[in-house]
């Protein structure tokens, strides 16, 4: 067969290749032209020992020849020309598709807003938007932001950005163009629904924090109430994602509750699908004064163990812990740690399973990534969470309610709640009492059954029994029929 080159040649385009492409080079160091005079003498044992080694050593050297070929014939023959990078970055993702579902390539196009999902930052104008019938349609203003301190409001609809008409524009086109180097300026055209005027807005670009620990309710300033039964103050925090700031968010939320006089807690941790394993450890040690929060092991990562520290707990006060079948990871961490240590019940159904951890290895000079598994983790009682592709339902794997608190709920009630969390993430218009938030005028106003929140009627039940207060609240079972709920995402 006729390669066009020879091998070493090929060999060393490729390795220059994955160099100029990755900043790094992804195969052994392989020796293609030893001097005999180079080899040292070794008795027959030394040699015995190497010949695993060399086996291996050749064997790799073939399967790198391979797709040295491969490659080769892909980029002189194929019927349409394909750039290196493509060629490449398809490599790559072949590679991953042979791990677990949790290990991914981060290309440069996507990295930014891979750590703009970790971090919960990024240089925007603080709006959560959404795509509905082909308008660009915004969901709420962030609290503090430009676009909140400028008086957009829920339901108001983005026309034109820079000038182009938005009719037909994807989210993630949209969220492009929104979003962008801090200190820049963004201008658009803003139509408000209510009475049909439109307003030209420029804007410049801020770090924009979304926030991860929310309470029930907003005040009247907007801020978060976290006192969700003020008679028997009980309060309520629900944290969405585990990102740097969590933690202070988390204190700072503790802190008001128990100036206000907190006696019991409902931490509400369904839908999220976790994030940092520092940030879950830290949010465990808030309610563990000592004892283990989690260890990790791996095939070539040492293993690792954290324990709580006493400074700076948050006790005293019984607790509850809401999960659903979407809690996951971190998640998992915190909810596993406090019911082990018997620092909360959990309350709603079985987790996710996710119980392996992913380093960030940048690629590229911090241009791409690769999140990789280089371990998992087990809970402080020893207990495997993480639910292996053969794993039953009978197997040891996310976490379980607590006995007697197993509630399950349907995809209707899954979806009655994620739109009661986000009509409560919305920062209603105050010129317009009587307007539903982020609702237009010519949507006509249906009547549904009033949502009842089973899991967190049962933590509210739970922690009133635990306090000692009587409850006289007669018993629902409602189900609400709601419509599918649209994507949503922070510009």
């Amino acid at each position: 067969m006729a390669f066009g080159h020879t091998l070493n040649s090929r060999l060393v385009a490729l390795t220059t290749l994955v160099v100029a492409v990755f900043g790094v080079a992804t195969c052994p160091s392989l020796s293609l032209a030893d001097s005999p005079n180079s080899v040292a003498k070794s008795t027959a044992t030394d040699e015995e020992q190497r010949r695993p080694d060399r086996q291996q050593e050749e064997e790799y050297y073939e399967l790198i020849k391979l797709f040295a070929d491969v490659m080769d014939q892909v980029e002189r023959n194929y019927v349409k020309e394909v750039s290196r990078r493509d060629l490449m970055e398809a490599a790559v993702r072949g590679v991953i598709t042979k791990l677990d579902p949790y290990s991914n390539y981060i290309s440069p196009d996507e990295f930014d807003r891979f750590k703009s999902g970790v971090e919960n930052e990024f240089g925007g104008i603080g709006i959560q938007v959404t795509v509905e019938d082909g308008h660009l349609k915004i969901i709420s203003p962030l609290v503090g932001s430009p676009a909140y301190r400028e008086g957009l409001m829920a339901g108001d609809r983005i026309i034109k950005i820079a000038g182009q008409g938005t009719k037909g524009i994807t989210l993630d086109e949209a969220v492009k163009k929104l979003k962008g180097k801090v200190g820049t300026k963004v201008e658009f055209t803003v139509y408000h629904p209510a009475d049909g005027s439109t307003k030209q807005v420029a804007l410049v670009r801020e770090i924009v924090k979304v926030a991860s620990v929310l309470g029930h309710e907003r005040n009247d300033d907007d801020s978060w109430d976290f006192m969700i039964d003020p008679e028997k103050k009980i309060g309520y925090i629900r944290v969405t994602a585990y990102s740097r700031n969590t933690t202070q968010e988390l204190k700072d939320a503790l802190k008001q509750l128990k100036k206000d006089g907190m006696r019991g807690l409902v931490l509400d941790l369904r839908f999220n699908p976790g994030g940092l394993l520092s940030a879950a450890i830290e949010v465990s040690d808030l309610f563990i004064s000592s004892g283990r929060i989690v260890s990790t092991e791996g095939r070539n990562a040492p293993s690792r163990q954290w324990d709580a520290r006493k400074d700076g707990t948050f006790e005293g006060f019984p607790m509850a812990v809401l999960v659903n079948r979407y809690s996951a990871s971190a998640s998992e961490i915190v909810s596993a740690c406090l019911q082990d240590h018997d620092r909360a019940i959990v309350i709603g159904e079985r987790t996710w399973g996710k119980g392996s951890v992913q380093n960030i290895i940048e690629l590229e000079h911090g241009r791409s990534a690769l999140k990789l598994t280089t371990a998992g983790y087990q809970r402080p009682s020893g207990k495997n969470i993480h639910r292996f592709p053969d794993a039953g339902e009978d197997d040891d794997w996310g976490v379980s309610p607590n006995k007697g608190f197993i509630i399950k709920t349907s995809p209707d009630e899954n979806s009655a709640l994620m739109k009661q969390q986000r009509d409560t993430f919305i920062v209603a218009a105050k010129d317009e009492g009587n307007d539903e938030p982020g609702k237009d005028d010519t949507e006509e106003e249906t009547e549904a059954a009033p949502f009842v929140d089973r899991q967190l009627k049962a933590a509210l039940e739970h922690l009133t029994k635990e306090l000692g207060d009587a409850g006289d609240e007669e018993e629902e079972e409602e189900k609400a029929d709601e419509p599918e709920l649209q994507e949503v995402k922070p510009a």
